[in-house]
């Protein structure tokens, strides 16, 4: 796992556990890696490398170092995964949002609720837009089109990239300005993209009564002061664990090139994480 800062990462005990149900005598640490050192971090690799987990900054930094992009990755704009081809050639993927999909599903979510806010306009956020787009493609026929998502950010110039990454996956944004983000705090939906440092802010916003799900993709701390605040008023929150052992279990089946092992390997990965925890 590489990304700045990186102590913090579960990773490890995810991959660990995986490699020791499939049998794999192989090794997962964290290296903490900013975006100007991912160049020649990767230039420095040797062949023994099958693939690389990534985390911010590096999401888009490493980008431009791939070969190839998966046809999710390049849509959102963000990779999570690389993986190291036979000519060591490097291939990016995304498995955020394959991961995100299902954790909203084991929140109960089956298909795209009517208004939903996503909060935060990074790599992350993208992604979220990616799996809404996908929540709602499982709804079947509907009789008319989805509401568009609602993005908040606290920097105007991500807008365009926000409806660039939209559009890329068959859905609409809406870039709101991060003083309006009491009103998104009310949505059907909330996906809050906001690092743990952000969390007592957002929680000083959440109305008195919500009624919609939180997905806070934070995990450490956990709650978080916004998932304690939307629960006190009423909501339903739900963490980034759930996130963190699917996404990881997706990168264990791409990076064994074992297809479908992914869902197996779920409850033992959450498992081997809430021991730890």
């Amino acid at each position: 796992m590489l990304g700045s800062p990186i102590a913090h990462s579960l990773s490890p005990v995810l991959h660990r556990a995986a490699y020791a149900e499939l049998g794999l005598d192989w090794r997962y640490d964290r290296i903490e890696v900013d975006a100007g050192g991912l160049p020649g971090f990767l230039a420095g690799l040797d062949d023994s490398w099958v693939g690389l987990s990534l985390t911010m900054p590096l999401k888009h930094a490493v980008l431009p170092l791939c070969a190839r992009l998966s046809p999710l990755a390049a849509q959102v704009g963000a990779v999570n995964t690389v993986l190291f081809e036979p000519d060591r050639s490097r291939t990016g993927a995304n498995t955020d949002v394959p991961g995100l999909v299902g954790a909203l599903r084991a929140a109960g979510l089956e298909a795209r609720p009517g208004r939903v806010a996503v909060l935060g306009g990074g790599a992350t956020a993208a992604s979220a837009l990616a799996a809404v787009a996908a929540l709602a493609g499982s709804a079947g026929g509907s009789p008319a089109p989805p509401r568009p998502v609602e993005v908040y950010v606290r920097d105007p110039a991500r807008a365009a990239g926000v409806r660039a990454v939209a559009g890329n996956v068959g859905i609409a944004a809406e870039p709101r300005p991060w003083r309006d983000l009491a009103a998104g705090l009310r949505a059907d939906l909330v996906i809050s993209t906001v690092p743990a440092a952000g969390s007592a802010g957002l929680a000083a916003a959440v109305p008195s009564r919500v009624g919609g799900l939180l997905f806070d993709v934070v995990y450490d701390p956990w709650p978080t002061p916004l998932a304690v605040a939307w629960r006190q008023a009423g909501g339903t929150a739900s963490g980034g664990l759930e996130l963190l052992v699917r996404q990881a279990a997706l990168q264990v089946e791409l990076m064994t090139g074992r297809p479908g092992i992914a869902a197996g390997l779920v409850p033992i990965l959450a498992a081997a994480v809430a021991t730890t925890a």
